[in-house]
This record gives C-alpha cells, sequence and structure tokens, in this order.
C-alpha cells in the first residue's frame, strides 16, 4: 500500500472518484468489466474480505490509520486528501472518511450461483437502490442461500445500494439474470420451486404456504408499482400475498421481503 498526498481536486488520479453513477462507471473500458466504489472502511473490509480487489482508495487523512490496517497486504495507491477536496472530487460530503475504486468480479452463472441452495431470493425489475441494498441485508440476516436480480434492476454494486447493504451485498452469492426462459430453466433443474409474492385472488397466503414449503423455493419479488412481470406470474409454482390489515395492501418490497424470507426459515 502506498499513500500518496493530492491536494488537488483536478489530479487526474482521481477521476474514478468523479464518475459515480453506475452507467458511469460500467462503462470504464479499463479495466475490463468496470469498477464500483466502497464506501467507509467496513464497506471496504467486507469487500477485500469476499476477495474483491481494490484498484485505488481516496481517503481523508484522520481515516488513514484504519485504511492502513485493512488495505496492509495490498499493493494499491492510497490518496490522501483534505476534507474540501474529496467533496470537490465526488459532489457529495465524504463522511464516512473512505472510498475505494474496486474491480467488478466477473458474475458467476445463475446453475453456479443456485447450486446447494434452498432459499433463494429473486428480485424484479426493481430500480431503487436503497430497495436493493435493503432487500440484500434481508436475505444476509434472514439465511437466503443466493439472490438473482433482474436486467431491469438496479445495480446491487452501486455505492447506495452497498451502504443500505451494510456491505452485505459481499456476504450472499448473487447474479444478474440475463435471460429469463433460461434461469426458470436452471431453477427447475435445480429442483427448486418458485413462488411469486404478488397481489391476486387466488394466492395462499404467506403463513399456509410456509406450513407447507417445499425443500427447496425461490421468492419472486416485483416492483412497488408494476409489481412482478406476466412472464414471472407464469413460472410461478405458488402465488403467495402477506395477509395485511389497516386497508394497507402491500408492503415496501425490502419489507415483504425480510417478512417473506423470516417465514421461510426452517
Amino acid at each position: 500500500m502506498e499513500l500518496i498526498d493530492v491536494t488537488s481536486a483536478a489530479d487526474p488520479r482521481l477521476d474514478d472518484f468523479r464518475a459515480l453513477t453506475d452507467t458511469a462507471l460500467r462503462a470504464v473500458s479499463e479495466p475490463a468489466g468496470g469498477l464500483y466504489i466502497a464506501e467507509s472502511a467496513k464497506v471496504i473490509e467486507r469487500a477485500v474480505g469476499a476477495g474483491h480487489r481494490p484498484r485505488s482508495v481516496m481517503v481523508q487523512r484522520r481515516w488513514v490509520d484504519g485504511i492502513r490496517s485493512l488495505l496492509s497486504e495490498h499493493d494499491v495507491p492510497v490518496y490522501v486528501v483534505p476534507d474540501e477536496v474529496a467533496e470537490a472530487v465526488t459532489g457529495f460530503a465524504v463522511h464516512r472518511g473512505a472510498l475505494a475504486s474496486m474491480h467488478r468480479p466477473p458474475l458467476h452463472s445463475v446453475a453456479d450461483v443456485v447450486a446447494g441452495a434452498s432459499l433463494v431470493l429473486i428480485l424484479e425489475g426493481i430500480g431503487d437502490h436503497t430497495n436493493i441494498g435493503a432487500a440484500f441485508r434481508a436475505a444476509a440476516g434472514l439465511g437466503a442461500d443466493a439472490v438473482l436480480v433482474s436486467p431491469r434492476c438496479a445495480d446491487p454494486l452501486y455505492r447506495r445500494s452497498v451502504r443500505v447493504s451494510m456491505g452485505t451485498v459481499f456476504q450472499v452469492p448473487w447474479t444478474r439474470i440475463t435471460d429469463w426462459d433460461a434461469a426458470v430453466a436452471d431453477l427447475r433443474a435445480a429442483d427448486i420451486r418458485l413462488a411469486a409474492l404478488a397481489l391476486r385472488d387466488d394466492a395462499v397466503s404467506l403463513d399456509a404456504y410456509a406450513k407447507n414449503r417445499p425443500e427447496r423455493v425461490a421468492l419472486m419479488m416485483g416492483s412497488e408499482g408494476e409489481g412482478l412481470s406476466a412472464d414471472a406470474l407464469a413460472s410461478a409454482d405458488a402465488i403467495v400475498t402477506i395477509p395485511m390489515t389497516g386497508g394497507v395492501d402491500s408492503l415496501n418490497v425490502a419489507a415483504a421481503a425480510a417478512v417473506a424470507l423470516w417465514a421461510m426459515k426452517p
């Protein structure tokens, strides 16, 4: 690890930290596969612990000791900057002290990710990074063995998703579905039943479904506005709903994921 003092926000060595949107980071042509940003020492620690490789770090001076202990075995430049430089580069106040530019790891196939899984969470069409991060945190804390995200889902490695998840996106095996039919075929081949969480008259209540849950099951969650797609609903072995009271018809998708995962626990 090499500590380098940087005093100018215009320094090109800080360019990784200027483009903090999902689109911009994915568009980085070098390295192949793009980058993501890990924010805070805790998140960086979990990313490195999961085997992800840092490319560079921008840190405020008062946080240097913590980063030094995390990255002592990594050959990575650590740019030490004043608070005002960190804010000028990123466009926001960097309260958590450190940002790491990380190489995106290659995604595994659906078949590989669900191999041996008994409880899978499938997120379809969820565009809000906060909801993605909260759903991953629920998956990690409530026993999901894997998470699958659809092509239209927000990026689990976007810095807000990572931060809201408290770094648990590095803890739960996950991948992105590229073809729905192929993914369903992989799940069927693994003898995983599909349960769609949806508001329908023919839905079975979550508690009733949980009493006789399949040995291996995937819970499918859709966006709060549109819900699950017609293709997802058509592929389901069961339609399941969370009974509600007080005139409320549904929960936030991350809260619903937490409730459903809890109910599925052995």
